[in-house]
């Protein structure tokens, strides 16, 4: 299989994990702007999912740039990283619902640590089908070898402090939002 049926096919699982995300936000019933109040935690989840399948596609899309070829093995992690990031829509709901309850926090934690692993996965499947420029390129990986921890410091927290655990939550999202030159980089040279 070439890199633009699997990127087509990511693409397309990606748009339609956004698309079920946006259909879960209920619009109020009256017409003043307090009506908005409740649906806030619902909200803020939306758009920390949103911004979160954003890195997640836009990172996609680098990673297949440099790929050598997809074998059977980045097919198979590939669908591993796309499951994990179809849970994002229920686990966005629940949290939201809830306004930020312990176990949905925890349980959001727990998917957002699973897909970062998914996609350290699809990294290591690609390089070994001959993604030589991609290992060059992925070199120390500090935000991707950092954000597991963080997770797992926010998973934990959940059960205590739940507004610290989504704290953790967006300062990955931040580290990942500063754009990472690294694979253009490893295209110029």
């Amino acid at each position: 299989m070439g890199k633009n049926r699997l990127e087509a096919f990511s693409d397309g699982v990606i748009a339609i994990i956004i698309t079920i995300m946006v259909l879960e936000l209920k619009v109020p019933q009256g017409a003043d702007w307090a009506e908005l109040r409740p649906l806030l935690p619902v909200l803020l989840s939306y758009v920390l999912s949103f911004v979160y399948v954003g890195i997640y596609w836009n990172n996609h899309h680098h990673l297949l740039h440099v790929a050598g070829r997809v074998s059977g093995a980045v097919l198979w992690a590939n669908l591993h990283l796309l499951f994990w990031l179809s849970l994002l829509p229920f686990a966005t709901g629940w949290m939201g619902e809830n306004r930020f309850a312990s176990a949905p926090t925890a349980l959001y934690g727990v998917v957002l640590l699973m897909a970062a692993v998914a996609y350290w996965l699809l990294q290591r499947a690609m390089i070994a089908a001959g993604g030589q420029l991609l290992q060059r390129a992925v070199g120390r990986d500090a935000k991707g070898k950092a954000s597991p921890f963080l997770y797992l410091a926010g998973i934990a927290l959940s059960l205590r402090e739940p507004p610290l655990a989504q704290a953790l939550y967006v300062l990955v999202a931040c580290m990942w939002l500063v754009p990472d030159r690294r694979i253009e980089r490893a295209l110029e040279h």
